[in-house]
């Protein structure tokens, strides 16, 4: 059997998951990252995206929308600003979301337009990847 890990996603309203995991599959700032035991200490800003962890009871899928992830041989973690299974995102809660972000963006100082648009494309893909 694979080496697991403890792995911990945690939101300011809820702890969604605590798992032994073989693999986490994270939506890092520089893309795409998997942890797995005995991993390098890292620690990484989240993008919006889907964050999937395999483990004894399957795969589960969790829309993020940001935050941090700390990353050790022995487990990740991960501070979500918001987090929701992917069963429960909704194409109402990804509008809000992108609507948020798009409003955001406008007030956007010049020098920070390209990472506010960048987040609403970010945003926007997401909700074609949550299917919804």
């Amino acid at each position: 059997m694979a080496k697991t890990l403890q792995f911990d996603l945690v939101s300011p309203e809820r702890r969604l998951t605590s798992v032994q995991a073989t693999e986490v599959q994270i939506p890092a700032a520089e893309g795409y990252m998997t942890a797995m035991a005995d991993h390098s200490p890292t620690i990484t800003t989240l993008r919006p995206g889907i964050l999937r962890v395999r483990s004894a009871e399957g795969t589960a899928e969790y829309a993020v929308t940001g935050g941090f992830a700390e990353i050790t041989p022995e487990g990740t973690s991960v501070l979500a600003e918001r987090a929701l299974p992917l069963s429960e995102v909704t194409a109402e809660y990804m509008d809000s979301l992108i609507a948020e972000a798009s409003a955001a963006a406008e007030r956007a100082a010049p020098e920070a337009r390209a990472d506010a648009d960048l987040l609403v494309q970010d945003f926007r893909a997401l909700r074609t990847a949550a299917g919804v």
